[in-house]
């Protein structure tokens, strides 16, 4: 019987050892033995699937994947030491000197540096969309056209895409779909299942949901995730055991944590649509959200963050972040404690103020990480530094 989400979240563990321990242990081992020299020659000419080494696999990574997999319905995956790291991993592996990729404009900071900094040195070009015009990306598309790259929710502003469109043009054109799919989390949307063929996940988001560890991950067909692990492997970027064992143990939870953050949010963002300081608030679940239907019908919660304008331009919002008293300022998301992040001077800075505009940042944007305390402590502090 095929068990639900939430108890393989917990039971889908690494195998007993003779110690015949209940919580997963801690593999820290950078390497592994051999019974005999035939048993040596036979598991590095790949004929016996088990452990050589650490940079390889450890059990540890492997039950983190294999959970994440589950959640996703995907075949398999590669981890990484942090989301970045999968990013850039996976196209790496996937693309060569002289392809292109296609991507939405809308997409996180370090990933579009990526794009206009570093993969043009092996000549690999990005053309942009905007996500308000999918049915532009059929013009975009080039003979040397290999990837379709989006992130949905887009970060910051919450913007939603047509998953299963997407799919279609992806499968029509013989590209590589790829989503970014952090903001929704393994538990709210499974991208897959419209025809994307790989997903990434920053794990140091939600998955941990603690602020504690970094890590990353790729997932989707096996063939793809298999050129993605020999890439992985032979780089040299490997997710750390301890990460790996922080992120196993937090997925066990995930599904409790996302509940309570996406109650909290859903109220959060209608006492920020209430308040006369506010020009405006973007949540997918929210009914004022543009995109309000598609978010309804391809996740099952909106997630856990809110953008919004404070009334006031810069200084406004400069103003408002000084007077929060118990709400973190940090450019992390998905912790347990609330965050406040300003994109324009935070994780966007680099993008020109022309870009920034493009895709909706605005000098007086907020982007909030809503925590796990309770949701009158949250309002109150967000209304005393309004």
């Amino acid at each position: 019987m095929i068990k639900k989400l939430e108890t393989n979240a917990i039971r889908l563990q690494m195998e007993r050892s003779q110690y015949f321990e209940h919580s997963t242990p801690l593999h820290l081992t950078s390497s592994f033995v051999f019974e005999d020299a035939e048993d040596m020659r036979a598991s590095f000419a790949e004929e016996k699937k088990r452990n050589i080494y650490t940079r390889f696999t450890n059990p540890n990574t492997s039950e983190f994947i294999h959970k994440v997999a589950d959640m996703e319905r995907a075949e398999y995956g590669v981890s990484f030491a942090t989301g970045m790291g999968a990013i850039f991993g996976t196209f790496a592996a996937l693309l060569n000197a002289g392809d292109h990729v296609v991507s939405a404009r809308s997409i996180f900071g370090s990933t579009h540096t990526l794009f206009t900094e570093y993969l043009l040195k092996w000549n690999i070009e990005t053309s942009y969309f905007q996500i308000e015009e999918p049915e532009s990306i059929k013009s975009l598309i080039q003979p040397n056209t290999k990837i379709l790259y989006v992130q949905s929710p887009t970060n910051p502003g919450i913007d939603l895409l047509d998953l299963k469109l997407l799919g279609k043009i992806a499968k029509k054109h013989n590209l590589i779909l790829i989503i970014d799919n952090c903001f929704a989390t393994p538990y709210l949307q499974q991208p897959i299942k419209y025809c994307v063929d790989l997903e990434i996940h920053s794990a140091t988001k939600l998955i941990d949901g603690q602020g504690r560890v970094l890590g990353g991950v790729t997932l989707g067909n096996s063939e793809l995730i298999g050129k993605i692990y020999l890439f992985g492997r032979n780089s040299g970027s490997a997710l750390s055991l301890f990460n790996a064992w922080i992120l196993s143990k937090s997925i066990e939870t995930l599904t409790v944590r996302v509940d309570r953050h996406c109650q909290t949010v859903l109220a959060t963002a209608e006492f920020l649509e209430s308040h006369p300081k506010i020009n405006w608030v973007k949540y997918p679940f929210s009914k004022s959200h543009p995109q309000y239907k598609l978010a309804k019908k391809q996740m099952s919660q909106g997630g856990s963050i809110i953008t919004f304008e404070v009334k006031g331009g810069l200084e406004a919002g400069r103003d408002f972040l000084n007077d929060l008293v118990m709400l973190s300022l940090s450019s992390n998301l998905g912790d347990s404690g609330s965050i406040v992040t300003h994109p324009a001077s935070t994780t966007h800075r680099k993008l020109s103020e022309a870009d920034r505009l493009e895709v909706g940042i605005t000098d007086g944007m907020i982007r909030l990480s809503v925590g796990l305390e309770h949701k009158e402590d949250i309002q109150n502090d967000l209304k005393k530094a309004l």
